[in-house]
């Protein structure tokens, strides 16, 4: 499978999980495009400012690798400033955060696979 960038589709999430502002999120795939491993393949970008807001994670796991800009992480209360080349992983049961600190757009790749029990055989 071969995509070109305008055949990407684009969601625009206001206010997610209860954060700040409008996060874009580009899908590389498409859920069913995963093989039943997973709902999300995508890069993310928040605005300066901006936010998603705390969240659990249930039957899945999620995983950052920041691509650009500066970000504040909340791990189940442990808070950590990414910058690029860094990344995070909330794990099934756990919840996070993650916030633009920085004057330019944050943004990251990011993927949710579902936890090894909910994966089909």
């Amino acid at each position: 499978m071969t995509k070109k960038a305008g055949d990407l589709r684009t969601n625009l999430e206001p206010n997610l999980k209860g954060g700040r502002d409008t996060v874009r999120i580009i899908n590389i795939l498409e859920s069913g495009e995963m093989f039943g491993t997973g709902r999300l393949f995508g890069i993310s970008v928040i605005p300066p400012g901006g936010s998603i807001g705390r969240h659990t994670h249930e039957g899945d796991f999620e995983t950052y690798y920041i691509l650009k800009g500066s970000a504040r992480v909340n791990d189940n209360g442990a808070v950590h400033d990414l910058g690029p080349g860094d990344m995070t992983q909330c794990k099934d049961g756990d919840s996070h955060s993650i916030e633009n600190t920085g004057a330019e757009d944050l943004e990251y790749l990011a993927v949710i696979l579902y936890s090894k029990d909910r994966v089909p055989s």
